[in-house]
């Protein structure tokens, strides 16, 4: 699914055109330019689905705002990492797998022994 700015803005519903400006100058929502025109991807629009409820539900503010997706930012980075870790270590014989898994129980157990 690909919008341009105005399926945005009847998708995400009450969300303004000011609003999503205000969100695109700040660099919270980043869309894909073509041709001088915003294009906005699946991620984009959860994005900003995000955004408006963190805003309007959950009162966040804007200076709060920024933390809070600069956290969401790595957790998603840490996520597709380590799917390509797990897809790498799938692509390894039985025997390696096997001792992947061993050390990743004998180092999840001793940590959790603080």
């Amino acid at each position: 699914m690909t919008l341009d700015e105005q399926d945005l803005i009847r998708e995400v519903g009450e969300l303004s055109i000011t609003r999503l400006h205000k969100w695109l100058r700040m660099g919270w929502v980043r869309p894909e330019r073509r041709e001088g025109t915003a294009l906005y991807h699946e991620v984009d629009v959860a994005r900003v689905r995000l955004l408006y409820e963190l805003e309007h539900t959950a009162e966040i503010d804007d200076e709060t705002l920024p933390l809070i997706l600069s956290l969401l930012d790595q957790i998603h980075g840490l996520r597709n990492e380590l799917r390509s870790l797990a897809q790498a270590v799938g692509e390894q014989p039985p025997h390696v797998r096997e001792r992947i898994r061993n050390a990743y129980i004998r180092i999840a157990e001793s940590d959790h022994h603080f």
